[in-house]
């Protein structure tokens, strides 16, 4: 992969995912009663709204033009998926949080799939290491959280 099309439709590839993030970091927060958890969801769906927007102003700079703010159908899906678990657990926060480990997980996929293709990302290789981190970090957090409320 050489040519800037398929840089752009990586990095769109990479927004939806940030979108989905996002909207299911929203989705989480207003599921959840817990105070703790709330805060942890919309900290990291600022992060993940900041990422996409990343995204965007470096698809700019290979001339493209995105006006990506939603997410892909597999996200939808995975959302559609957590709004029925939750309707035959009543909000039970260990299920909102191993379902936010799911998406995490596929996320970095995404993420590894873009850093291995080096000579087509190098000009923003740092950017999505960066961004990969932050989601890896994430994960660790959500998975602490959930160990946590499964003793509670």
């Amino acid at each position: 992969m050489e040519n800037t099309k398929d840089i752009i439709n990586d990095l769109e590839g990479l927004i939806n995912i940030c979108n989905d993030g996002k909207e299911g970091y929203d989705h989480a927060s207003a599921s959840t009663e817990s105070i703790e958890l709330q805060g942890t969801f919309l900290k990291l769906s600022a992060q993940r709204e900041g990422f996409a927007q990343e995204l965007k102003d470096h698809i700019a700079v290979h001339g493209g033009d995105s006006q990506n703010d939603t997410g892909g159908v597999m996200g939808a899906l995975h959302r559609t998926w957590i709004d029925f678990k939750q309707a035959f657990t009543s909000k039970d926060d260990v299920a909102i949080l191993s379902a936010i480990e799911t998406g995490e997980q596929a996320a970095i996929e995404k993420y590894d799939l873009c850093i291995i293709d080096y000579p087509s990302h190098k000009d923003h290789l740092e950017m999505l290491k960066r961004q990969r981190f932050s989601i890896a970090e994430a994960l660790r957090e959500i998975h602490q959280l959930r160990i946590q409320f499964e003793k509670r």
